[in-house]
C-alpha cells in the first residue's frame, strides 16, 4: 500500500484532536469558575451586627420617616380638596356673575318686545329696523346659553312659571297657561326670571 493512500488508525486521530481539545479545555475553565464565583456571591448574604443604640437609631429613623410620610400624603389631601374648592368656587362666582349681568339686560328685552307688539305698517323701516335690532338681541341671549320659557298653552308649573291671574273657561285644560304677560328665561338649568302668566281653571 503506498504512503498516499495509507489511512489514519482511530489512535493517530486520537492525538490530532488531543492537541485542540487541550487548546479548547483552558478557555472553557476560566468561564466556569467566573460563573460559579458570580453564583456564590449571590448566595451569599451579607450579615450586620448593629449595637442596641444602632437599633435604637434605626427604629427612630424609621419612625420618624412613617412620621413625614403620612405628614406629607395629609397635606398632598388637603392641598387636592383645596385646590378642587377654589376650582368650584370660581365657576360658581363666574356663573353668578354672568347670571346678575344677563338679569339687568332682560328689561331691554321687554321694551324692545313691546315695541314690537304696537301697531305699525310692516312696510315702515322704523318697524324693520326694530325687528332687526330685537332678533340680533334674542340671537345674543341664545349664545350665552339664555333659553326662553315656554308658557302659552303649556300645563303651569311653579319651578318656571308665576301665575298673577286666573280665569274660569271651559275652552282651557287645567291648570293651563293661556296669557303671558312677561317673557321667562332660563341660563341652563338656572331660572333667570320666571314667567308671569294668567292660568286657566
Amino acid at each position: 500500500m503506498s504512503e498516499e493512500t495509507k489511512q489514519p488508525t482511530p489512535d493517530e486521530e486520537k492525538e490530532t484532536q488531543a492537541p485542540e481539545a487541550a487548546e479548547q479545555a483552558p478557555q472553557q475553565e476560566p468561564e466556569k469558575q467566573e460563573k460559579a464565583e458570580k453564583k456564590e456571591k449571590k448566595e451569599k448574604k451579607k450579615t450586620y451586627t448593629l449595637t442596641q443604640e444602632q437599633m435604637e437609631a434605626a427604629e427612630l429613623a424609621a419612625r420618624q420617616l412613617e412620621a413625614a410620610k403620612d405628614q406629607y400624603t395629609r397635606l398632598a389631601a388637603e392641598y387636592d380638596n383645596y385646590r378642587k374648592r377654589t376650582t368650584k368656587e370660581k365657576e360658581t362666582i363666574y356663573q353668578d356673575a354672568k347670571l346678575d349681568t344677563i338679569k339687568a339686560f332682560l328689561a331691554v328685552y321687554d321694551n324692545l318686545e313691546r315695541a314690537m307688539a304696537t301697531e305699525g305698517g310692516e312696510d315702515s323701516p322704523h318697524k324693520k329696523g326694530l325687528e332687526m335690532i330685537f332678533n340680533q338681541y334674542k340671537k345674543i341671549l341664545e349664545d350665552l346659553g339664555v333659553t326662553e320659557i315656554e308658557a302659552r298653552g303649556q300645563t303651569f308649573d311653579p319651578n318656571r312659571h308665576n301665575a298673577v291671574m286666573h280665569i274660569e273657561d271651559e275652552q282651557y285644560g287645567e291648570s293651563e297657561v293661556v296669557q303671558v304677560f312677561q317673557t321667562g328665561f332660563m341660563l341652563g338649568d338656572k331660572v333667570l326670571r320666571y314667567a308671569f302668566v294668567q292660568v286657566a281653571n
